[in-house]
């Protein structure tokens, strides 16, 4: 069955603490950590997601997916360590150089953390082949990454099928993460082609059934 990690990028401020424990109750698997500078992508949102990490620190057991669209990318990692995440996620375009990525990766799991790397639409996912493995997952993005609510682009299944393939003929254990523009359209699609995970925002919070929601989704895939 796939795992749903809820993006709580959307959620309103003044109703966060609310909207998180009625998203731990509806059974989400994860809680979505969209951390994002204002340089690698447009918006910046670390502020309000270092405040609603320390509330889940602070009021759930459920894992933080922490997917991190920034430039400085051992400085947002250290920052979120701090939370003991489930896992981290850093973008291969981010960072320069072979080693420098190795040196990140090998960061992360000293922390007893899991590592994932993510790739825009338009990255080849056999750029990433020579890290997968060393890492524990493979965050696909489904739309540009900056903003929530964009249409899934569909060229990027492909990828995923590709991806799958790979790892399997190589028998390498790596989650296949999708993010952006799921829903209860597209989700089995995203699961036929390798995904086990999905990130998914609004089309979850701004359902007017939590639990329902996620329930349905589940059971679609």
């Amino acid at each position: 069955m796939v795992e749903i990690s809820t993006s709580i990028l959307s959620i309103k401020k003044e109703n966060a603490i609310k909207t998180l424990y009625n998203l731990e109750t509806a059974k989400t698997d994860y809680f979505h950590i969209d951390v994002m500078d204002g340089k690698f992508v447009p918006n910046n949102t670390n502020d309000v997601m270092l405040e609603y990490c320390e509330y889940l620190s602070s009021i759930t057991n459920v894992p933080l997916d922490v997917h991190l669209m920034v430039e400085d990318v051992e400085q947002y990692i250290k920052s979120y360590l701090v939370f003991e995440p489930n896992i981290i996620t850093i973008h291969f375009e981010a960072v320069k150089n072979k080693e420098k990525l190795k040196e990140y990766v090998d960061l992360i799991k000293q922390n007893n953390c899991k590592v994932g790397i993510s790739i825009k639409p338009d990255t080849k996912v056999e750029e990433i082949y020579e890290i997968l493995p060393y890492i524990h997952m493979v965050l696909v993005m489904t739309v540009e990454p900056g903003k929530g609510g964009q249409k899934l682009i569909p060229e990027t299944i492909e990828k995923i099928k590709t991806l799958k393939k790979y790892l399997d003929d190589n028998g390498l254990e790596v989650d296949i993460e999708a993010d952006g523009g799921i829903n209860s359209q597209n989700l089995k699609t995203l699961v036929d082609a390798g995904c086990n995970i999905v990130a998914i925002g609004t089309a979850i919070t701004d359902s007017n059934d939590y639990k329902s929601e996620i329930q349905k989704l589940k059971e679609l895939a």
